[in-house]
């Protein structure tokens, strides 16, 4: 399993609900399942994954995680994760609300773009960045969102997003190895990751 997503599988609590958004053919879905007992849902856009996803044995629905995730009931899971998929999401305010109205907390990642290598190929080579972690060229990207650790945290503030815990990590895209950054990690780290909760929410 990539490295980011055994770090959120460490943060999930054994027998939780969970919701994973955008949670391709459900590897972290089934890693929590067989390990910690979770009972998982997914939604996925990619017709494809779904149908990997399902062959496992997981519950996932076929559609867009904007428009699927108001189906829910509020506080319907425990977790509701995004995982690598913010910088893809049109109204990240919005989606984020929404996961933290069908869930107790919601669990963001998303590529660091303040990572100094890609700070450097802008600044040697006045080129739009391409890494392992963000590789796509800027003419077929889906990504629509530059995002670094240091604007999401500001943008959480301003949001009214609580962060219940965070961590930033560097570990090559899709890689099963990987450490925590702890030293300048909105330089150092590839990934943040953040565990957020309603800031008028109890617990």
């Amino acid at each position: 399993m990539r490295y980011d997503l055994s770090v959120v599988a460490s943060w999930i609590e054994p027998g939780s609900k969970v919701l994973d958004l955008g949670c391709g053919s459900g590897d972290l879905l089934h890693i929590l399942s067989v390990d910690k007992d979770v009972r998982g849902t997914g939604i996925e856009a990619e017709e494809g994954k779904v149908t990997r996803g399902i062959e496992k044995g997981l519950s996932i629905v076929h559609g867009d995680i904007n428009e699927e995730v108001r189906d829910y009931p509020d506080g319907s899971f425990d977790y509701v994760i995004l995982s690598q998929t913010l910088q893809q999401v049109f109204h990240p305010a919005g989606l984020i609300r929404e996961m933290l109205r069908v869930g107790r907390r919601g669990i963001v990642s998303f590529p660091n773009f303040a990572y100094y290598r890609i700070r450097g190929q802008l600044l040697f080579r006045g080129r739009a960045p391409v890494s392992r972690e963000l590789p796509y060229e800027w003419y077929d990207t889906p990504n629509i969102r530059v995002i670094t650790i240091r604007d999401f945290r500001r943008f959480c503030r301003k949001e009214g997003f609580a962060i219940a815990r965070e961590t930033a990590v560097s570990t090559p895209h899709h890689h099963e190895k990987g450490w925590v950054v702890k030293f300048l990690p909105n330089l150092l780290a590839t990934y943040g990751m953040f565990m957020l909760r309603r800031r008028d929410a109890s617990r």
